[in-house]
């Protein structure tokens, strides 16, 4: 899909988005990819594959062991820990990495999946629109799917009695969000794994949300990393969160200096070449015989 260049550099302003979507970004494609992430043509859609660095063991696709004792063919979503569970027979299930925004955390228990869509449009609410229409109103008809929308290739709609409860299990442009909390948004995957979810599951599957009382009961207590990512609490993590922390600040100290030398390099780079333009326009007026008080700010050169 083409974008207009304002159209594009609108959408990627957007902060909050209705029904659940991140800030898109779409990154270029990784030169290796890990099997099942691999770039995917889906239609007139060439989905990018997933670069391996944002595909730790626990952000990878897997059937691992289940014991919670939901029924087969539910779906569980964890926020605290955050993991995605397709429930099998047997004791198994399927895990799926999920990246949970504001719109996320805010759905408890249980509710069904009251529609499914491939490359599903999104549209900002009337109150986006009323309150923000500069960065909203040109999506008030909707934003078509397609790679730079912000819901991916697929989408499950959570519905409650039947009504639409806005809480959506979808893909996304950003693979480096999966594994974290982030500013906005409702349960996002990696594409190549909500379409895998997408084709396992039918409209009126259970969908169970839980709490966080069952997710420490289940899964025991989780923490966010230095870098946002959700890992066990234990001993061992709390320490290495304290000394990747201090890493971490150290790195963009680092990184801030760097910028800061740049910018000053730059600006005395400026600095030196309107210092060199300047004495250039003051030879120009003495070679014509002109005073420095009555040299014009542009001189025209005498051949």
């Amino acid at each position: 899909m083409t974008l207009f260049l304002p159209r594009l550099s609108a959408l990627a302003a957007l902060v909050l988005l209705a029904a659940c979507g991140p800030k898109p970004r779409v990154e270029a494609p990784p030169a290796v990819t890990v099997p099942g992430y691999e770039a995917v043509q889906d239609g007139n859609y060439l989905i990018p594959g997933i670069d391996p660095m944002y595909l730790r063991e626990e952000n990878r696709r897997a059937e691992v062991e289940y014991t919670a004792g939901d029924a087969p063919g539910t779906i569980v979503v964890d926020v605290y820990v955050r993991q995605l569970y397709l429930v099998l027979e047997g004791g198994r299930a399927l895990r799926y990495a999920i990246a949970v925004g504001r719109e996320g955390t805010s759905f408890r228990g249980n509710g069904y999946i009251g529609r499914k869509a491939e490359w599903p449009s999104w549209t900002p609410t009337a109150n986006m629109i009323r309150t923000q229409p500069e960065m909203y109103a040109e999506f008030a008809g909707g934003l078509p799917g397609g790679l730079e929308n912000p819901l991916g290739s697929r989408a499950l709609y959570l519905y409650r009695g039947g009504r639409d409860t806005m809480f959506r299990i979808h893909g996304t442009v950003d693979p480096a969000s999966i594994g974290r909390a982030t500013s906005a948004g409702c349960i996002r995957l990696f594409n190549q794994d909500v379409m895998d979810l997408y084709e396992r599951v039918g409209s009126g599957a259970q969908v169970k949300v839980r709490t966080l009382e069952e997710s420490i009961a289940i899964e025991g207590p989780y923490m966010d990393d230095a870098w946002g990512r959700a890992v066990p609490e234990t001993p061992e993590n709390i320490a290495r969160k304290e000394r990747e922390l201090v890493e971490r600040a150290e790195i963009e100290a680092r990184q801030a200096a760097e910028a800061e030398a740049r910018a000053e390099a730059e600006r005395i780079a400026v600095e030196r070449a309107a210092a060199e333009a300047e004495r250039e326009r003051l030879r120009q007026c003495r070679r014509q015989r002109i005073s420095a008080e009555d040299c014009p700010p542009s001189v025209v050169v005498e051949i």
